[in-house]
Formats: structure tokens, sequence, C-alpha cells
């Protein structure tokens, strides 16, 4: 299981606004449009699930317990 927390490298009591943020920044500097590595596609997918995981509550509350 992937880290989500450490992937878009913030804490686990990061808020939504943390969480946002760190995932802008890293998705644009993988995001396959603007940049033509082959590992970037998969590394803006892997940003972009765990993006998407934390912000939702549930979800990220049914991470965490899986995490533990």
């Amino acid at each position: 299981m992937i880290d989500y927390y450490k992937l878009l490298g913030v804490k686990p009591n990061a808020s939504q606004a943390e969480i946002k943020s760190a995932y802008r920044k890293l998705a644009r500097k993988s995001h396959p449009d603007l940049n033509p590595d082959s590992k970037a596609a998969r590394e803006f997918t892997l940003l972009s699930r765990a993006y998407h995981t934390l912000q939702d509550p549930q979800e990220r509350a049914y991470y965490d317990q899986q995490w533990q």
C-alpha cells in the first residue's frame, strides 16, 4: 500500500488546504501535458489517486484505518 501522505509530502494531520496545495504543486510537475517523461504519467496518476482519496473525509478516514 502506498503512503498517500508521504507521496504528497504532507503530514497525516494536514488540512484540506495543505493537501490541495501540495497536490497542485506536484501535479504541475508531473502532468503528462507538461512533462514528456514516460514516468510522469504514472506519477500523475498516483498523485491524483492520493489527492482524491485524502480530499474526501469518508475515504480519508477509511484510508487512515487501513494504513494503521
